[in-house]
């Protein structure tokens, strides 16, 4: 079975891991060239979603529902799951300052199940 992880890509990509950037946008202060990465933006969530979250963590078990929602069904999901099937560590890197109440954590747990089952 696949290994995920989240980490923030401030950070840096770990050795070893494929690393897969799951934010919409490109993260501030880093060069595209700095970063070995496959960049998956559009299993991000929506701008909608993101400025309503506004990563408030009292808002995150309903973004993670949102969030889902979003994802069900979609092409970014399926493109995730494929890209994720051929590595055996995986760690999805993410912009956000809150490590534990970000889409990274959310598509983790989902991969794991999809994975799994």
């Amino acid at each position: 079975m696949t290994e995920i992880k989240t980490q923030r890509v401030y950070a840096g990509a770990p050795g070893g891991w494929h690393s897969i950037l799951v934010d919409r946008v490109w993260p501030r202060g880093i060069a595209k060239g700095d970063l070995d990465v496959t960049w998956l933006k559009e299993v991000g969530p929506s701008t909608e979603l993101r400025t309503w979250f506004g990563h408030d963590p009292e808002k995150f078990d309903e973004f993670a529902q949102r969030y889902r929602q979003e994802l069900d069904g979609s092409d970014a999901l399926d493109e995730l799951l494929h890209e994720v099937r051929g590595y055996q560590r995986v760690v999805l890197l993410f912009g956000a300052k809150d490590e534990e109440h970000n889409q990274a954590v959310v598509l983790a747990t989902l991969l794991r199940e999809r994975l799994s089952g």
